[in-house]
C-alpha cells in the first residue's frame, strides 16, 4: 500500500548525514530515514504503552490468579470444552 509523502526539513547530526550519504544511495534515503523513524515511533509508543500498563495486574484485583496462572488457563479452557460438548 503506497502512502503519500510530503517534504519534510529537519536537522540532523552530521556524522549521521554524512554516514547516510555514504551508505545509502542517493535515490534511497528517504526510505530509510522513513523507516528508521517508523521503526523508533514504534519503539516509543511500546515503550509508553509498556509504562502506562504496569502494575495492571494486581494480586488484589486479580484473586483467582493467587494460585498460579497455570491452574486458571486450565479451568479457562476446562469451561471452555465442557461448554463445546453441553455440559456446563
Amino acid at each position: 500500500m503506497a502512502s503519500s509523502t510530503r517534504q519534510a526539513n529537519f536537522t540532523l547530526p552530521e556524522d549521521l548525514l554524512e554516514e547516510l550519504k555514504k551508505t545509502v544511495p542517493k535515490g534511497e534515503q528517504s526510505k530509510v530515514v522513513g523507516d528508521a523513524l517508523r521503526h523508533e515511533l514504534k519503539r516509543i509508543k511500546f515503550k509508553k504503552a509498556l509504562q502506562s500498563s504496569f502494575g495492571a495486574w494486581q494480586k488484589g484485583s486479580h484473586p483467582e490468579l493467587s494460585t498460579g496462572t497455570r491452574r486458571f488457563v486450565r479451568s479457562l479452557r476446562r469451561s471452555v470444552r465442557l461448554r463445546r460438548l453441553g455440559i456446563q
